[in-house]
């Protein structure tokens, strides 16, 4: 549905959870849903399944797919919040747009942890920079809250229950180990298209990284003019092991600290250097 047509506001209560049982946590742990793909996406939809029985859940994702949009925000038009027939409310905005507004005002209260995802397609590598879904979690991290960006390796759902499964277990094996609502982290986390029993253990990993992506692709449109479509990801170039490439392919759910902190720290020594010629050469320093 169109950001324009008539519908409501949001005007329901927020979706809360469940009664919960003996294999729950003693504690009402607040989580924020949101995603990339959409508020309809299979994906979200089976990520607030998994979790909604054991926290209270709200789901605020973009009205759209929102793919490889990072960390955008919308500065120059207007948002609007509107709640779908399911209680998720969507926001005609990015995956970053909809954690800020949640956080700064929508939710009235600061969740425990923001939860993104989980994504039709790896977010590995190279990916990070571009993703929705990693810009989702790093948007809640940037606030001060723990997030976590969930991706299943391949495209089109398959054992879709699996990877939310896997989701709902890492998420309340944290929680018991009291690593959620304490100082704010940002874990990326791939999970291979295999039934639940087949999955790997959990392996920390580093980043791999991708050969440059493909060449853009040329169409003419209706009208005669060009048009361009960005070209497909490049294949790994670095999937050694203990990157999330390989332990993917091994079948293990790779699970990578991120940080936002973008300094090249191993070349600060060699630009000090180059900083000093390079005043001794300009004479606005004498």
């Amino acid at each position: 549905m169109a950001s324009g047509q008539n519908v409501s506001r949001v005007t329901k209560a927020p979706i809360r959870a469940g009664p919960y049982n003996e294999d729950q946590l003693c504690f009402p742990m607040k989580i924020l849903i949101s995603n990339d793909d959409g508020y309809q996406a299979p994906g979200i939809v089976a990520l607030y399944e998994a979790l909604k029985d054991v926290a209270e859940v709200e789901v605020i994702a973009p009205e759209q797919n929102n793919s490889a949009k990072s960390n955008a925000l919308t500065l120059n038009s207007p948002m609007y919040v509107n709640r779908a027939s399911n209680g998720f409310r969507y926001i005609n905005g990015t995956p970053a747009d909809c954690v800020h507004i949640a956080l700064t005002g929508l939710l009235g209260y600061r969740p425990d942890l923001v939860v993104s995802g989980i994504n039709n397609g790896a977010n590995m590598g190279d990916d990070t920079i571009y993703s929705g879904t990693v810009g989702a979690a790093m948007e809640g991290y940037l606030f001060g809250v723990p997030a976590i960006a969930f991706s299943q390796v391949e495209k089109n759902w398959g054992e879709l229950e699996a990877a939310a499964r896997t989701a709902r277990e890492l998420v309340l094996q944290m929680a018991r180990q009291n690593l959620i609502g304490a100082s704010p982290w940002l874990l990326n986390v791939n999970i291979p298209n295999l039934p639940f029993a087949q999955l790997g253990h959990i392996k920390l990993c580093r980043l791999g990284r991708r050969h440059a992506a493909e060449p853009v692709i040329q169409q003419t449109s209706p009208r005669g003019e060009t048009m361009y479509w960005i070209g497909a990801a490049g294949p790994a170039l670095d999937e050694a092991e203990g990157t999330d490439f390989h332990a993917t392919a091994q079948g293990h759910i790779a699970m990578t600290p991120l940080k936002v902190d973008l300094t090249d720290h191993d070349r600060l020594g060699y630009w000090a250097q180059t900083a000093a010629r390079l005043r001794q050469g300009d004479p606005s320093a004498s």
